[in-house]
């Protein structure tokens, strides 16, 4: 039987070699936890480490990398990059008339292609002009974007995640689920946002992306990058760089960097980027 700390470098380097994503040296008490709920969650008979085995030659593979990716997310995080998008972006595509194509790469529950969807009908209606929009959203976790498609979302009244220009009652319908101990509020996302948003999935660390190169005009990278090595940041980065248009916007989490890309980029905002030319 193998020790806990030969088990946990065996569930990095599996993790790694699926994923790409790199686990920090202080997530043993993670590790030990998700083990045995991937354990209980695949009703497996044998031991962990015969589990392990199992996932490495071919078996439960996209139940482990469910269990061991992380989906932290919220609406309208980080909502400055949202109203750079109502404010900059989306106007002079109301102006040109054509189609914004914008990319999610990391849609865990959803809440970020939903903001993005209403962000898009915010300013359609405070311009009173239509606006042509596609969103796609991608995540490798099979579980989470189940959860998106499905959206519905616990809410709390106390709850500060909306910006001032949302009003979340234009694009919820507001369920409330009783019980004996307590009254929860759940909240269903309209489906005329719904239907802006495609889900599906796709790795970040695949070696190309099922995309035309350019085919982006915006594309929202944030709060993923972390999970990887540095060097697989830059890797990803330019895989994404390549399928985002010139002077297409690139937004990444308020801890990322831009990496190679920062000679082929115009920094306009706090981690808001424009494409200026192609990387060689």
């Amino acid at each position: 039987m193998l020790d806990n700390n030969v088990l946990h470098e065996k569930v990095k380097g599996i993790l790694y070699s699926l994923t790409g994503i790199t686990l920090a040296e202080n997530k043993d008490i993670m590790i030990s936890n998700r083990l045995h709920k991937l354990k209980r969650d695949t009703k497996y008979n044998g031991d962990i480490e015969e589990l392990l085995d199992s996932i490495e030659n071919g078996s439960f593979t996209m139940e482990f990398i469910n269990s061991f990716t992380t989906n932290k997310t919220h609406f309208f995080r980080e909502d400055f990059h949202f109203t750079d998008l109502k404010e900059r972006v989306l106007p002079d595509f109301i102006k040109s008339g054509q189609e914004i194509k914008m990319y999610c790469s990391a849609s865990s529950t959803g809440e970020e292609p939903y903001s993005m969807a209403m962000t898009v009908l915010e300013t359609q209606e405070e311009l009173g002009k239509q606006i042509r929009a596609s969103i796609l959203a991608t995540d490798i976790d099979t579980n989470v974007l189940q959860y998106a498609a499905n959206g519905v979302y616990r809410y709390s009244k106390s709850s500060k995640e909306f910006p001032e220009w949302i009003k979340p009652q234009k694009y919820f319908k507001k369920r409330v689920k009783k019980t004996l101990a307590s009254e929860e509020i759940l909240i269903k996302i309209k489906p005329e946002v719904q239907k802006m948003v495609t889900f599906q999935i796709n790795n970040l660390n695949d070696s190309s992306y099922p995309f035309e190169k350019n085919h982006f005009d915006v594309i929202f990278c944030r709060n993923v990058l972390i999970y990887f090595s540095g060097e697989d940041q830059n890797k990803i980065l330019r895989k994404l760089f390549s399928h985002l248009k010139i002077g297409g916007t690139l937004y990444l989490g308020h801890s990322e960097n831009p990496h190679d890309l920062i000679n082929y980029v115009e920094r306009i905002g706090q981690n808001i980027f424009i494409k200026t030319k192609e990387l060689h």
